[in-house]
This record gives C-alpha cells, structure tokens and sequence, in this order.
C-alpha cells in the first residue's frame, strides 16, 4: 500500500505566500515524477508543477515564476513554494506521484487534496 498526505493549505490574502508539502509512504521503491494538480470550482483537474526523479521540473504558465517545486528523494517529499499569490490560485491542490513499489508494479498515486483560498 502507498499513499501521499498533502499540508499546508489554507487561506491567504493576495500577494501572501504559502508552501504546501506532500509525504509518499508505504510500500516505496523509488518515486519517478512528483508534483501538483489543482482544481478550481467548476474547473477540470489540471497541471500545477512537475518534477522528475533527475529534478527536471515544469510549471502551468500561470504559476511560472512564482511557484517552485522542489522533492527530497530520501525523505519522499515534494513541497510547493507558493509566492505572490492571486485569487486565480484559489482550487483544491493535489499531490501527484508515479510510485514504483517493492514488488515491481508503477501506482499513479493521488492525494487527498488541501484547499487553497486566496482572497483579494
């Protein structure tokens, strides 16, 4: 069993800042790409950030320049830097990770989701 717990949501004002995390646990072998969807009220589920085993990254162009994705490999960990925040940042955010488990099988593995509410 792998799962992914996300924190670090919550609601902020624009132009503040807040850093989410997301913690892959369970039956790990190795993680491949790691990274963040959102979703908006009304709104398909989409790209945030991406970052690969090497830490190659790449982010929604709305997002390019103010947020940073970063992991920690050895503690199974990606966080999301989240900088002069506006309303359009305001979705549910949820943390994405290809898990390669210790028995061979590659999970797409989702979190919970956090909210994220920026106000004006």
């Amino acid at each position: 069993q792998v799962q992914l717990v996300e924190s670090g949501g919550g609601l902020v004002q624009a132009g503040g800042s807040l850093r989410l995390s997301c913690t892959a646990s369970g039956d790990i072998f190795s993680i491949g790409h790691m990274g963040w969807y959102r979703q908006a009220p009304g709104k398909q589920r989409d790209l945030v950030a991406m970052s690969t085993s090497s830490s190659a990254t790449n982010y929604a162009d709305s997002v390019m320049g103010r947020f940073t994705i970063s992991r920690d490999n050895a503690k199974n960990v990606v966080t999301l830097q989240m900088n002069n925040l506006k309303p359009d940042d305001t979705a549910v955010y949820y943390c994405y990770a290809a898990i390669s488990t210790t028995v061979g099988s590659v999970l797409s593995t989702w979190g919970q989701g956090t909210q994220v509410t920026v106000s004006l």
